[in-house]
């Protein structure tokens, strides 16, 4: 029997997911306005908005993924969107666009391999998820790392002054107060990267795992995601410290 034709036989849009969807943002507003006295529209809002800013993306996509030049003006609005949101998020108030660069050598230290050795297609329908998935991820990281090492600079700034008054330079003396904050930006996907298959399955593993019904397929598919996570955090983090060591991205008050 043919597996992945019985898995795509049946959709999983259907009348009942959407009341099943509407049930649960109903239960979790009452949660969480009589259990925690929070807002009755916070949650129903949410999912809302996701149905609405999902629907129309989909619909966009359907477009552009048929033509590989879409699919790449289609990228360029992603990481156009990802560099603005990095740079408020971090709450930096001097060089925040700088983020970019640091989202830009995530991207650069990965799509290029997957390109190169065949391992993802040179189509939209392949390239756009992958891209979408890896620069999310680098997103959050480069921010949270940011946001981090500029409180540290904040709350340490006098063992910034002490090391430089001992002769050390600018850069090092910096890099000893954030390179914890830094590292600390990594944690969430090396724990995501830990406890695959035994805490959670990724989003990429069960969609593959719907999509194709082989479960080696959607393993495959996962670690390489997760990896060249990994490869692009690390490599946009670190941009990210340098920025900081280097006074590009700050707080006016930390750089007097």
């Amino acid at each position: 029997m043919d597996t992945r034709r019985v898995n795509t036989a049946q959709p999983l849009l259907s009348p009942t997911l959407v009341i099943v969807c509407v049930v649960m943002a109903l239960a979790a507003a009452a949660v969480n306005r009589f259990a925690l006295g929070g807002s009755p529209f916070a949650a129903p809002g949410a999912a809302l908005r996701a149905s609405v800013q999902l629907a129309a993306v989909a619909t966009v996509l359907a477009v552009a993924l048929q033509r590989l030049w879409s699919s790449v003006l289609v990228l360029a609005v992603m990481f156009t969107v990802a560099s603005i949101t990095a740079a408020r998020r971090s709450e930096a108030r001097r060089g925040a666009m700088w983020l970019a660069v640091a989202l830009a050598a995530g991207m650069i230290a990965v799509i290029p391999l997957l390109l190169l050795t065949g391992v993802v297609p040179l189509k939209g329908v392949a390239l756009v998820p992958v891209f979408g998935i890896v620069l999310g991820g680098t997103m959050t990281a480069a921010a949270v790392a940011a946001r981090r090492a500029l409180d540290a600079l904040t709350s340490r700034r006098g063992e910034v002054e002490a090391a430089l008054s001992l002769g050390l330079s600018e850069r090092f003396s910096t890099m000893m107060v954030i390179e914890r904050p830094l590292s600390d930006a990594l944690l969430p996907n090396l724990d995501q990267a830990r406890t695959a298959g035994l805490v959670t399955l990724p989003g990429a593993f069960v969609g593959v795992l719907l999509a194709t019904g082989s479960a080696a397929q959607a393993g495959a598919v996962q670690v390489l995601v997760l990896v060249s996570l990994l490869l692009a955090q690390v490599c946009g983090v670190a941009v990210v410290g340098e920025l900081v060591a280097r006074g590009l991205l700050a707080r006016p008050q930390e750089r007097g």
